[in-house]
């Protein structure tokens, strides 16, 4: 498959060309004045995350430019540091929030859980989006940095399950987090939650069975995931008490639905197909919506250019390409407008059904029979077409 880069107005190293990425910082900020002023203050990070970056959007349209994918890490350094400066950024805002809260008396009840779901918006929308991109590079402190990311909404597994899980069987039953065709977010959400740590922890015992260990050696990553998990929670609790350990779980709940709505919307409906004997075909383009929305993709680092990361999932995010309709299908809005449209399943199904269905006229009009792909079964041989 072709790939075409298109010149940048300024070279990638230059700092000026990432500062569109380092946007997301000002999360920070918003989250402290809606604790200290409270009011509708708190509703801040939700104002930005969700519509201020929709309407960037619609005042922006798309960019469909591409980065050389051959650029050299040594071009890449501002956008490699954002990355690396929010980890300890969102560690000192998380439990600097969780010992001033402890003493914000000027709080009523409810700006009080404002507060607690605006910082699961600045941890659930940048920091486990960064823990994503972090956890994609080979060097063992990015990484790290990733699973502290991770652990401070109580997710570790995720590195497990989207690294063994999710990248190998996408677009196939044996994938929790690949949204089924006319399937709710309400019935996903649950079954998401349910089925991925089990599927995490299963392919993480596989492993250790294939190098002749039990799954309950030392080197089984689960361990690192709860000694990690528990220090967050005791660090919560010693800085805030029981309110404290509230705030942490709250704004992880928050984090957590943030991410596994961006699971819904990226691959909902699309499917792999079936080519016998257990074999799915290669992983293509065509197998994640994309979405090339400008201001989105400054927040979310690129992650809507998701068609080109399931394709080459080693590449940095600065780096990641967007396709054309005729190889990969359209989101029509970007993340933010899409992950609303998630919450309402009528509105989601009239949206995105038309265009699951015009999916699979356009690459497969060889299969008949889609019903073993809705509900996530096995094509039987007899029914598989044009194999």
């Amino acid at each position: 498959m072709a790939e075409q880069s298109v010149p940048h107005s300024r070279p990638l190293s230059h700092f000026a060309a990432a500062l569109p990425f380092w946007l997301s910082l000002a999360l920070v900020p918003l989250v402290w004045v809606g604790a200290v002023q409270g009011g509708w203050w708190v509703l801040l990070p939700v104002a930005a995350t969700w519509y201020l970056f929709s309407a960037l959007d619609a005042a922006l349209g798309l960019n469909l430019d591409n980065a050389d994918p051959q650029t050299g890490e040594d071009q890449l350094f501002w956008y490699k540091l954002v990355t690396l400066v929010w980890v300890p950024l969102q560690f000192v805002s998380l439990f600097g929030l969780i010992w001033y809260m402890g003493r914000a008396e000027h709080l009523t009840g409810w700006e009080r859980f404002g507060v607690f779901f605006g910082t699961g918006v600045m941890t659930g929308t940048i920091g486990i989006n960064y823990a994503h991109e972090l956890m994609h590079q080979k060097n063992r402190l990015e990484r790290g940095l990733a699973d502290l990311l991770l652990a401070m909404v109580l997710y570790s597994h995720f590195r497990s399950e989207h690294l063994l899980v999710h990248h190998r069987y996408v677009g196939t039953p044996r994938d929790p987090v690949t949204a089924r065709y006319n399937e709710g977010f309400h019935r996903f959400y649950p079954r998401v939650l349910r089925q991925s740590l089990a599927s995490a922890f299963r392919a993480e015992a596989a492993m250790l069975a294939r190098r002749g260990r039990a799954w309950h050696h030392l080197s089984n990553p689960f361990w690192k995931y709860a000694a990690l998990q528990l220090l967050m929670l005791a660090l919560a609790f010693g800085l805030g008490g029981w309110t404290g350990l509230l705030f942490f779980v709250v704004q992880a709940g928050v984090a957590i639905w943030q991410l596994e709505l961006v699971n819904y919307v990226e691959h909902y409906g699309l499917t792999r197909k079936y080519l016998g004997d257990g074999k799915y075909e290669h992983v293509l383009p065509r197998h994640s919506w994309n979405a090339a929305h400008t201001a989105s993709n400054w927040l979310l680092i690129n992650l809507q250019r998701h068609s080109d990361h399931h394709y080459k999932p080693d590449r940095r995010f600065p780096l990641l390409q967007t396709y054309p309709d005729r190889e990969a299908p359209q989101l029509p809005y970007g993340y933010p407008v899409m992950t609303m449209a998630a919450m309402v399943p009528p509105l989601w199904r009239r949206l995105m059904n038309p265009r699951v269905r015009q999916w699979r006229r356009t690459y497969y009009p060889e299969i008949t029979d889609w019903t073993p792909y809705n509900t996530a079964q096995v094509p039987g041989e007899d029914a598989r077409q044009g194999g």
